[in-house]
């Protein structure tokens, strides 16, 4: 009789940014060979378009700081053709598939401000955001000698967990939830609920501080403002959860 050979346990992921930006992140993730794990997706910001489009004839190039707001501006009726500066890969991705042509600044939204500075680009640009964002950036590029407009294309209303989540969240160990912006994380905070054991992996420091009211078990923050990083990270702490729920089993 052959030995029984025990499973191999399956780390729970919960995933809280808008539900298509989760689906990537999971199918990245196992893109990337981290393995089998079980996923909860439960949003706790929205995506809404708000619009309209202001007219784009004066602008030399268009900004964007997330792939929600190149999502807007296609759901708008956005032009294809235009050149932009993106503030990451998944951005720039976004915005491929938008039909525009990217330029990414591989990082965060300075890392944004430093390659738009480097590049001097004639202007005026035009930033395409949500209702809450960070950096006044078109104001700190203004500032710099560089012209550039803002204009809000969607709404990002905030939701609550699911049950599913809360039910996640109370009943098992070592859930992990990878958080991307300071108003995501304080909402998963005010929201939780009872919490058994959750591992937080924040993009940033001010991620991580926007939710340090629940005490996590364990908190990590990327190396690097990046979605790379952040999956990286997150495969880490996968990895000690399988071991940890090896050990259990």
């Amino acid at each position: 009789m052959k030995p029984t050979i025990p499973p191999v346990p399956r780390p729970k992921l919960l995933l809280t940014r808008p539900q298509p930006a989760s689906e990537r992140f999971a199918a990245e993730l196992r893109d990337d060979g981290a393995g089998s794990f079980d996923c909860v997706i439960s949003p706790l910001v929205g995506i809404v378009a708000s619009g309209p489009l202001p007219d784009l004839s004066g602008y030399m190039r268009l900004i964007f700081t997330s792939a929600n707001a190149v999502e807007a501006y296609a759901d708008l009726g956005g032009p294809s053709g235009l050149s932009c500066f993106t503030v990451g890969d998944a951005t720039a991705l976004a915005a491929e598939n938008a039909g525009l042509v990217p330029r990414s600044a591989g990082g965060d939204a300075d890392a944004l401000a430093s390659l738009i500075r480097r590049d001097r680009p004639a202007g005026p640009l035009l930033h395409l955001r949500g209702t809450h964002a960070r950096g006044d950036l078109a104001e700190r590029l203004t500032a710099q000698g560089i012209l550039t407009d803002e204009a809000v294309i969607y709404d990002q209303p905030l939701g609550d967990l699911s049950p599913e989540a809360q039910t996640l969240l109370g009943a098992w160990p070592a859930v992990i939830v990878p958080l991307f912006s300071p108003r995501s994380a304080a909402r998963f905070a005010e929201t939780a609920g009872h919490v058994r054991s959750c591992w937080i992996v924040a993009m940033s420091d001010a991620v991580a501080q926007a939710m340090s009211v629940l005490r996590p078990d364990r908190l990590m923050i990327a190396a690097h403002p990046t979605g790379a990083e952040m999956r990286k990270t997150v495969a880490m702490l996968m990895d000690e959860a399988r071991t940890l729920e090896g050990k259990q089993a």
